[in-house]
């Protein structure tokens, strides 16, 4: 499963907000240094929001995260479905069932 910092998480919130904005952050509101003279900051309510919603964005789809990894290389599968399709599909089922999307 890939991990995604807490930056991360707020650099795409605040992107969210104002896609052309230029700063520099680390981990909270508190510690963005605004660039951008002609965007406004945005509050830390319009902040708390967008990050609520990456965040909740981000959970929402663990699940094709997970099975990303889990699926056999492209070429793999190519090889599989020509030699044995009916085992490819059975091997992607697998995987689909042990990752439902929620």
């Amino acid at each position: 499963m890939t991990l995604k910092s807490e930056t991360l998480f707020v650099i795409d919130a605040i992107q969210s907000i104002h896609p052309k904005a230029e700063f520099v952050v680390g981990e909270t509101y508190e510690s963005l240094d605004w660039h951008s003279k002609d965007i406004d900051k945005p509050t830390k309510s319009q902040f708390d929001e967008a990050l609520a919603k990456i965040k909740s964005d981000w959970e929402s789809k663990k699940y094709q995260r997970d099975r990303a990894v889990a699926y056999d290389p492209i070429p793999e599968q190519l090889d599989q479905i020509y030699h044995d399709i009916d085992g490819w599909k059975t091997r992607i089922k697998a995987v689909k069932d042990k990752y439902p999307k929620l």
